[in-house]
């Protein structure tokens, strides 16, 4: 019995149910990409056993924290580490040798199987912004983030055919309490999208409360059989692995479920204003994190992570599509190639506050780089503004738009007969034109990627419709597809269930504000 049906039958069905998918629409939704171009390395062997020797050094002498955390520092004793109150000193090798159990690629599966991804190998899936309190649009400005909003930012990613997973938390939901709106976030992305989405991470019954509404949605059987949620887990660098992140992590790993274990790295304050000491530290902090997802179940699916951004030393602000953040990531997808871990790190990255030249040199630096240094897991790829403080309706379809340029040129370069042209180039000859001839008339709407956002009219024509800006399409956009948004096909029974979880959980405990 292969997976498609051993999930259908944990789901109820009947007729409500197909009625319902015939009746829905669907949004074509592009393959996550899968590369036929090399990454791009720029560390020498070298030099990747130099920050492999010095990462083994920083374990074994240095250590890492696991705080509040007793559970976690008996796993680490009975592994073989030198427990020295809550620092872990990890001896030489054992993290290395316990990461090896981890997957190299897994598939995480959505509940439409025609959007399940695969994160690992040569493979590419693209998520949207994660995290920020603030949104803003061209009509209401900068504003605290609503449930509304978040729900409008699922739309749009369900709608987004460049964009393969519906991620997680899009923007924080302000007017829900903070123990709560979790579960309003989960809902929204179970039943607006069909595209894979992220758990909740922010306190571990939270995660296990995603873990539940999974075993609604799939089946419980079938959640403890296959990944289902992919979540993130930020490492409180330099080198302390607090108890909120870890405790979600062990709820995740215990069902199977992925976590991307992720250094947060700001350049000259969480790590060092070097290349190479950076580097260093995050492979220890990721060899500490991945081997203990494995000590807590052997097999856990993990994906290496690293958010790279240095620091603007006259301000203290956060600095993106640097340099210098371009050599870490790319020397990071290096060190997690050689782990043989899925890497994630990038995304749409700029300090602009709006959807300005600024915002889109940045943002076209730090996609290009994700692209071509091994990236599979790209969180943040469309829609971050001002540093992530701002998850942005306009900047959100401008990225989303140009995603496709990312397929187009990861594809890389056709040598078929058909590519090779040479019919063509016989039938046009010295001196002719090529707009007619058949080669072209076969080829000519797929040869070229094109922008369905970017204006290419004449002057004429672009003055006579307004004289729009990018901004300005882009908001036209963003209110053309809300409105034809249509939810995907569900069934009744299990929409019913959640609805149920959902009201019955929120109603059982007061409002909190942590």
């Amino acid at each position: 019995m292969n997976e498609t049906s051993a999930r259908r039958r944990t789901r109820s069905g009947g007729g409500a149910a197909r009625r319902a998918e015939r009746s829905a629409v669907s949004f074509e939704t592009a393959k996550y990409i899968e590369r036929n171009i090399p990454n791009f390395e720029v560390l020498s062997e070298e030099a990747l056993e130099i920050i492999e020797t010095n990462a083994e050094t920083i374990l074994e002498e240095i250590g890492v924290n696991f705080v509040n955390n007793p559970g976690a520092l008996q796993l680490w004793r009975d592994a073989g580490a030198d427990i020295r109150g809550e620092r872990v000193h990890i001896p030489r090798g054992l993290a290395r040798a316990l990461c090896k159990t981890a997957p190299s690629s897994f598939t995480q599966h959505a509940r439409n199987p025609d959007r399940n991804v695969e994160i690992g190998g040569k493979s590419l899936v693209l998520a949207p912004v994660y995290g920020p309190p603030f949104v803003h649009d061209v009509k209401g400005g900068r504003r605290y983030a609503t449930m509304e909003d978040f729900r409008n930012f699922v739309k749009l990613g369900y709608m987004s055919k460049w964009l393969h997973h519906s991620g997680g938390t899009v923007c924080e939901p302000t007017d829900v309490a903070v123990n709560k709106r979790h579960l309003d976030m989960l809902h929204a992305h179970m039943t607006l999208s069909d595209k894979p989405f992220m758990g909740s991470v922010t306190e571990p019954s939270r995660a296990q409360d995603s873990v539940d509404m999974c075993g609604i949605l799939f089946g419980n059987d079938f959640v403890q059989n296959n990944t289902v949620m992919t979540s993130l887990v930020n490492i409180n660098s330099p080198m302390t692995f607090d108890d909120v992140m870890m405790g979600a992590l062990e709820v995740y790993a215990k069902n199977n479920q992925a976590c991307i274990v992720s250094p947060f790295i700001v350049g000259g304050a969480m790590a060092p204003v070097s290349v190479a000491g950076t580097l260093t530290q995050v492979l220890a902090e990721v060899l500490a994190g991945v081997a203990y997802s494995q000590l807590v179940r052997k097999g856990a699916p993990v994906i290496m992570g690293a958010f790279v951004t240095s620091i603007d030393m006259n301000s203290g602000a956060p600095t993106f599509g640097t340099p210098e953040a371009s050599h870490i990531t790319y020397g990071a997808g290096q060190l997690a190639r050689r782990l043989n871990l899925p890497f994630r790190s990038s995304g749409s990255f700029c300090g602009s506050k709006l959807p300005d030249a600024q915002a889109a040199y940045e943002t076209a630096n730090s996609l290009n780089m994700g692209l071509l240094s091994g990236v599979n897991f790209m969180l943040h790829a469309c829609g971050w503004l001002e540093g992530g403080l701002v998850a942005s309706f306009e900047k959100f379809v401008m990225d989303a738009d140009q995603l496709g340029a990312l397929h187009k040129f990861a594809a890389g370069i056709a040598i078929d007969e058909n590519a090779q042209a040479m019919d063509a180039i016989r039938e046009v000859g010295p001196g002719g034109h090529y707009l007619g001839c058949a080669h072209t008339q076969a080829n000519f709407k797929s040869a070229f990627w094109r922008s369905d956002l970017f204006d290419y009219k004449p002057f004429e024509t672009w003055a006579e419709e307004g004289s729009r800006d990018t901004m300005a399409l882009a908001s036209a956009r963003v209110t053309k597809l809300l409105s034809e948004y249509q939810p995907p096909a569900m069934d009744p029974a299990v929409n019913e269930a959640l609805a149920v979880y959902v009201a019955e959980k929120k109603a059982g405990m007061p409002d909190a504000l942590g």
